[in-house]
């Protein structure tokens, strides 16, 4: 068996003696034929470890418990599905990481997948529903959150719910034999099962109850702690003349909310009726030792004439397949999760069983699924991701993904900003974040209920120990590593006792007495050895050559002494991770003013004289990432609704969409003032749905010239619909700015939205504050709500309009000639501007040093930096891509180097530095004027 990077294993005695478990006070002695390695502990005993001529090394495999079966390595599982890696999570499940390549365009996209495999046959392994927060619905908390509160060691998010709604599974839970909610009447909505005895199951489910009262008269029940909705494909009202079983699993004490309908209640505990109450809802929870009856309409009415206090009455309820009619009685259930459509069935596509329009199915989101094997021994938990590095998955190209890695059956559950996944790596004590959800830093969402993987195994004996730390980090960051074990089950086992010497084979890193630290680039091999035994792990320091980008989360500040922003710095590497770099990794050099940054904060000190703008420049071993623009700048308030001299008027797209404005008194912190307050229902229509609150009808207001920031405060509604502003430049093009996206929050909140990135053509105008549901993943979205706004304000450059920093002048090139007339005198350049296939290259250092601004080479990125006034522009050789204040754009041709210049495109030097260009085609000249 070869060596793995970073595991140390224990082998038990090939005859199958038991090992004796490992603690500080005794010796474990394994034969093996082998020779023997100790570790040595805190307390100075000796533990031996088998070796043969020297460690045994293995790569952890699925296995029932102390036996573990050969290792895997990486393979490519079907044409288009790379493995990537493998891991054990606890006995019976392991993490699987694959690559997927699919065709988009023509042109082939690759995918990170990752799958939790289960062995269903395992008895130290279960699945489980994990629900909201202490079990119960209503409640929703984060897929980490519930994997926390209940010892899950892996978990996805699972079934869908209504976002503005309650927070209520819309299908089937069953947990340990327990309903937890019914399945709602609802079309094509299929679930996923495991029986008692391990098989798993996939269908579409109904529901069948009755209530048997004690004169011997029978109702029925239409579902247990359901909220409102309606049904299919009837569209009814789903409480009306219907009776609900409510249970402590029920957190609210709304049964259900906005139902349309006045619920009679009754409540049961022990079998016997203690309350009932006519018309109105029984005050407070559902309490643990009964249930309520929730009634309406008829059900009302049959409750008045055969149930009283005191009597008896039971209620009887189970499950029915919808495809073939068979019963399934609960009880016969381990767990029960429901989802949306088909996706895989006899290990083929299957044709979807629900309309995938409202979640956004052939679009490439993040997505989460479970299926089966053919052999009903193996479940596969499933995720798709969406983030800086994976693009998501349309459900077709799910469907082959899935059907590549061997599902014979399996299901859709809630994708989107919903999708993650947590898994604890082997020898932790915590399931942690697989990867990071498409919220990006908003993080987890809340959701209703998760699909959990459970331990049951008892605490086995050391079978191995690893190096756990981060396998990459910055040079100057100092990363915290520890020496950690896993059981012969692989679940952590206590290692608290081994006493370990640090080492690292070269001077990349160094051991400050509690961790690594980066001190150049490049790789290295760190160690941990405890008498004859050690284990290690490849790290490596991060240089400016693995770097990309490197851009601060602030791109624009105002320039006075005493100014103090945050700076926290993220890295984009060039194999696609976008990481945050530590404070303590990144340098800054400054110009026009004094400054410091100190954890984070940058303070400016002092103000050059007659600096307009100032520049700080984050640094990481050699490779300038954007600058942070600083500009002498006022504030101004353009509209605190207050004293209103203009109309604000509604208006939405589709024609469908609903809503009203109005100038009301603020609440909150925000009481003693006038505030725009937005109503919106986008219930109707198809497509992206908007509410805009429009200014001054389609005309819009002014603001102030060469705006750099966008300030209002926000009262939000928690919707995750998006809240923008549309401005309209100088040539009427609009322009959309992003305030909250999503709207994530409640109460009131100040939002700042950068205006410099978007390169607007002044005089502009501020036309319209609007919500917005995109199409894609719509179903995620809450469709009505309101948001208020108060105290819209602009910050300016003091300089204005006219900025005397940057010289009016006229300069003329001609192609091939190294020369150039500025203002009618004639000046030499080392390189002549150039005409290639049919595009106009200019050299940018001389527009420069004609019109202002500054440049920075970076030869190893091969990248220049432009600052001018507010704006910094930078461009890479060779690349199309391009940087403006931090945001992405992408010319039709890229920089090119000629006699060691940089000659850009001339069409990017007037769409970006602002400056009036004409070509004469008879003299193939150039006139720039500013």
């Amino acid at each position: 068996m070869g060596e793995l990077s970073n595991k140390m294993v224990v082998r038990r005695d090939e005859t199958g003696t038991k090992q004796t478990q490992v603690n500080t006070d005794l010796e474990v002695v394994v034969r093996q034929n082998s020779k023997l390695a100790h570790l040595v502990t805190k307390g100075g005993k000796r533990i031996a470890l088998v070796t043969l001529a020297g460690l045994i090394w293995i790569q952890p495999v699925i296995g029932i418990g102390p036996i573990a079966g050969p290792a895997l390595t990486a393979e490519a599982a079907a044409s288009q599905t790379v493995k990537l890696s493998e891991e054990m999570i606890t006995s019976g499940a392991k993490l699987v990481k694959y690559e997927y390549t699919v065709t988009r365009s023509g042109k082939p996209v690759k995918v990170l997948t990752d799958v939790i495999e289960v062995d269903l046959t395992n008895p130290y392994v279960q699945l489980d529903v994990m629900t909201g927060k202490g079990g119960q619905v209503t409640t929703r908390q984060s897929v980490e959150g519930m994997a926390k509160e209940t010892g899950a060691v892996a978990g996805v998010n699972g079934d869908f719910f209504a976002t503005g709604g309650q927070g209520v599974p819309m299908g089937p839970a069953v947990s340990k034999g327990t309903v937890v909610t019914s399945p709602a009447q609802l079309q094509g909505m299929y679930a996923f099962a495991v029986r008692n005895d391990g098989t798993p199951l996939i269908d579409r489910f109904g529901f069948s109850g009755t209530v048997f009262a004690e004169d011997g008269s029978t109702f029925p029940l239409a579902g247990i702690n359901q909220e409102s909705y309606m049904t299919e494909p009837d569209k009814a009202y789903s409480h009306v003349n219907k009776m609900f079983i409510y249970t402590s699993a029920w957190k609210s004490e709304e049964r259900p909310a906005a139902s349309s309908t006045t619920p009679t209640e009754v409540l049961v505990q022990g079998g016997v009726i203690t309350q009932i109450s006519i018309k109105a809802a029984i005050p407070g929870p559902v309490p643990a030792d009964g249930y309520i009856l929730r009634a309406h309409g008829t059900a009302a009415d049959y409750v008045a004439a055969h149930l009283q206090v005191g009597q008896r009455v039971d209620a009887v309820y189970q499950l029915q397949s919808l495809t073939d009619g068979q019963l399934v009685d609960p009880a016969d259930l381990k767990m029960m999760i429901g989802g949306h459509t088909l996706l895989v069935d006899q290990g083929k596509a299957s044709a979807f069983t629900r309309s995938t329009t409202s979640i956004s199915g052939g679009s490439a989101v993040a997505r989460t699924a479970v299926g089966y094997s053919k052999d009903g021994k193996t479940a596969y938990i499933i995720t798709a991701e969406k983030n800086s590095n994976s693009t998501g998955l349309t459900l077709k190209e799910l469907q082959g993904f899935m059907t590549g890695i061997g599902v014979w059956k399996g299901l859709n559950l809630d994708g989107g900003g919903s999708t993650t996944m947590v898994t604890r790596p082997l020898a932790e004590t915590t399931p942690q974040l697989t990867f990071t959800t498409s919220n990006g830093a908003a993080g987890q969402r809340a959701v209703a209920n998760g699909l959990g993987v459970f331990t049951t195994a008892p605490q086995g004996s050391l079978l191995g120990l690893k190096v756990s730390g981060s396998s990459t980090l910055f040079i100057g960051q100092t990363v915290p590593y520890a020496l950690k074990g896993y059981d012969t089950y692989y679940n952590p086992i206590d290692t608290s006792g081994i006493q370990a010497s640090w080492q690292a084979s070269n001077g990349n890193v160094v051991w400050t007495g509690s961790g690594f630290k980066g001190v150049k680039a490049g790789t290295a091999k760190i160690t941990a050895t405890s008498g004859q035994a050690k284990t290690s792990m490849d790290v490596k320091v991060l240089g400016g050559t693995d770097l990309e980008s490197l851009t601060p989360g602030t791109t624009f500040a105002p320039l006075q002494a005493g100014t103090s922003v945050t700076v926290a710095v993220t890295a984009k590497l060039k194999d696609g991770r976008t990481v945050d770099v530590p404070a303590e990794s990144v340098k800054w050099t400054f110009s026009g003013m004094k400054a410091s940054v100190q954890g984070g904060v940058l303070t400016v000190q002092s103000v050059n004289n007659g600096a307009k703008f100032a520049y700080a420049t984050p640094v990481y071993d050699g490779f300038n990432g954007t600058p942070i623009v600083l500009s002498a700048s006022t504030e101004t308030i353009w509209e605190s609704f207050e004293n209103m001299t203009y109309p604000i008027s509604f208006t939405g797209l589709p024609a469908e969409a609903k809503g009203t404005v109005s100038i009301v008194q603020g609440t909150g912190e925000h009481a003693n003032s006038k505030v725009l307050k937005l109503d919106y229902d986008l219930t109707g229509g198809t497509g992206s749905k908007f509410a805009y609150a429009q200014f001054n009808g389609t005309s819009g207001r002014a603001i102030p010239d060469n705006a750099t920031t966008l300030t209002v405060d926000v009262l939000g509604d928690a919707s995750l619909n998006w809240v923008r502003a549309e401005l309209s430049d100088a040539d009427g093009k609009p322009v959309y700015i992003d305030l909250a996206r999503p709207m994530d929050y409640t109460g009131w909140k100040t939002l700042t939205a950068d205006l410099t990135a978007n390169n607007i053509k002044f005089p502009a105008k501020l036309k319209r504050l609007y919500v917005v549901n995109v199409e894609e993943g719509q179903d995620e979205r809450a469709l009505t709500g309101s948001v208020s706004f108060d105290n819209v304000r602009f910050t300016a450059p003091a300089a204005g309009g006219s900025n005397p920093d940057f010289p009016s002048a006229k300069a003329v090139m001609v192609i091939g000639q190294k020369s150039m007339t500025v203002n009618g005198k004639k000046q030499n350049l080392e390189v002549a501007p150039l005409l290639k296939d049919n595009t106009t290259y200019v050299p940018i250092k001389y527009v420069l040093d004609v019109f202002g601004g500054n440049a920075a080479w970076n030869g190893a990125a091969k990248k220049i930096t432009v600052t001018r006034g507010t704006m910094v522009l930078e461009l890479t050789v060779g690349q199309k891509a391009f940087l403006l204040n931090g945001v992405s754009s992408k010319a039709e041709v890229a920089p090119i180097i000629v006699n060691g210049r940089t000659l850009v495109p001339l069409r990017l030097v007037s769409e970006q530095l602002g400056i009036g260009v004409n070509w004469e085609q008879k003299t193939k000249s150039i006139t720039l004027e500013s």
